[in-house]
């Protein structure tokens, strides 16, 4: 009998908010300097008391709304009950039997079948499969809860010493937990990516997994069976390998007659593999209790301030496809950053009603996204240091669809323009860039190139097509791209005979 996984996911998210969770101190992720931005709550001396930050919770019922969650009608914190050293209070304040959201789905993109181990001698009488068909190109992961809690500190090792930078310690920390329902490395890495889009797109969060600003953690057994936890997962590859590692390691151990053992494992990422750290702990050794210094949460006096979600990922991949007719791999890019979309719905609002085509929209995304993106990549650029607008980006984009400048000169100018932020019109009288479709003019630099490459129009002659590809490259370096290729072309098969 096969094998089938049974994978959950427990995603931590830091918030951005202005102060941290349940006190004054600035939430500043960007903090280079250790213990700067801590007092005596977030360092958890004797006597002090926590105050809720309402922003906190709103942003998390956002993401409930956002998710399809039910909202809690009230609500309340918990003390989790642990002792660690980047823990100063020796207790988390968290959320356990009354989360702010219960339930709730996210649809995934790129379906993946779900992934059989051959060679089980175990049965899979439990396991209960997604609904969706299988031939669908999304699948649906159901959630179970999202609650809010506070971060702890963050522990710097320095050869035999261990030093504590309390900085963290406090930060709002929402923490998402899903259903059983994903079944694939694949899977869970589309959720995680899916996910982060919906925290950036609704501004709850950057997530940036690099930052520490997202984990992920992994439950994973087979066939339902004994359960083992993958921790300190930070990137979405490290996410998708750890399970893909972890089937594999627990199905060699089951076919050989072996016991799967309940622990928390740690990532590898140089080795591949996941490692032993310890057993796994279960919730009733936190020894939770509610929280006696925070009042109960009231959720309904909330819901009016935060009904009215901004647009969504999934919304703006299907107005996208209607107003643009894009492909799907076009709108993927666009929609993986938003920034990247926002700048190329206002580049097309800036052209003219007329010109509003497939093909000229096709341009602007090709210029866009490899030619613009490649120069901000050179050189590390963000966009808020982006000298072009969109205004003067859908100028370039109209005068290469009206064939006014040529592709190569609009590279040229657009070059020009990330560097000095002018506008192409401004750039293009300034470096005498305008096409031009003189016969005369473009015959004469036509008959010279034809005379010093006369290896390339033998070849031509001789019926290798792509000759004529060289020579014209030749010509418009030769005009700084100003020459009109369409009768460059025409002139170039006219005297080469």
């Amino acid at each position: 009998m096969n094998l089938t996984p049974t994978i959950g996911l427990e995603i931590h998210v830091e918030l951005k908010t202005k102060t941290k969770m349940f006190c004054g101190c600035l939430n500043d992720p960007d903090e280079k300097h250790p213990n700067i931005n801590i007092c005596p709550i977030c360092t958890g001396h004797p006597g002090t008391l926590p105050v809720i930050n309402k922003e906190a919770v709103e942003k998390v019922l956002k993401v409930g709304l956002a998710l399809n969650g039910k909202l809690a009608e009230q609500s309340h914190f918990d003390r989790k009950n642990y002792f660690y050293p980047d823990l100063p209070k020796g207790y988390q304040i968290s959320q356990y039997k009354c989360p702010l959201v219960n339930g709730g789905y996210l649809e995934i993109l790129n379906f993946n079948e779900k992934t059989e181990v051959k060679k089980s001698q175990f049965p899979i009488s439990n396991f209960q499969t997604n609904p969706n068909d299988q031939n669908s190109k999304s699948k649906t992961i159901r959630i179970r809860r999202v609650h809010l809690e506070e971060d702890t500190g963050r522990l710097i090792h320095e050869g035999e010493e261990s030093l504590i930078d309390f900085n963290r310690a406090g930060v709002p920390l929402m923490e998402l937990v899903t259903e059983p329902d994903i079944t694939s490395g694949k899977d869970a890495r589309n959720f995680c990516e899916e996910f982060q889009l919906v925290l950036r797109y609704l501004g709850v969060s950057d997530a940036d997994m690099e930052k520490g600003q997202m984990r992920c953690e992994v439950n994973i057994s087979l066939n339902m069976g004994t359960k083992v936890e993958i921790k300190n997962l930070n990137s979405f590859r490290a996410v998708e390998k750890a399970i893909d590692y972890e089937i594999s390691r627990q199905a060699e151990i089951l076919e050989k007659g072996g016991r799967i053992e309940q622990e928390t494992r740690g990532w590898d990422d140089n080795k591949g593999k996941t490692f032993s750290q310890r057993k796994k702990e279960e919730a009733h050794d936190y020894r939770y209790f509610p929280e006696p210094d925070l009042p109960p949460l009231e959720i309904p006096s909330l819901k009016s301030q935060i009904s009215n979600l901004p647009e969504l990922p999934w919304q703006k991949r299907e107005r996208f496809k209607k107003e643009f007719n894009l492909k799907d791999e076009q709108i993927e890019i666009l929609i993986r950053d938003k920034q990247l979309s926002d700048f190329f719905e206002e580049t097309i609002s800036e052209l003219k009603t007329e010109t509003k085509s497939t093909s000229i929209i096709d341009l602007a995304f090709n210029y866009l996204s490899s030619d613009l993106i490649g120069l901000m990549n050179a050189k590390y650029l963000e966009w808020e240091e982006l000298r072009i607008t969109p205004h003067a980006f859908g100028e370039l984009i109209g005068m290469i669809d009206r064939k006014e400048i040529s592709s190569r000169a609009a590279k040229n100018i657009l070059k020009l323009m990330f560097e000095t932020g002018k506008e192409p019109d401004v750039i293009i009288k300034e470096e005498n860039l305008e096409q031009t479709s003189d016969e005369k003019i473009i015959e004469e630099v036509v008959k010279k190139i034809i005379e010093v490459n006369p290896k390339a129009v033998e070849d031509y002659k001789k019926g290798k097509r792509e000759a004529i590809q060289y020579l014209i490259g030749q010509a418009m370096k030769e005009t700084k791209g100003k020459a009109n290729p369409e009768i460059l072309k025409n002139i170039f098969e006219q005297n080469i005979r």
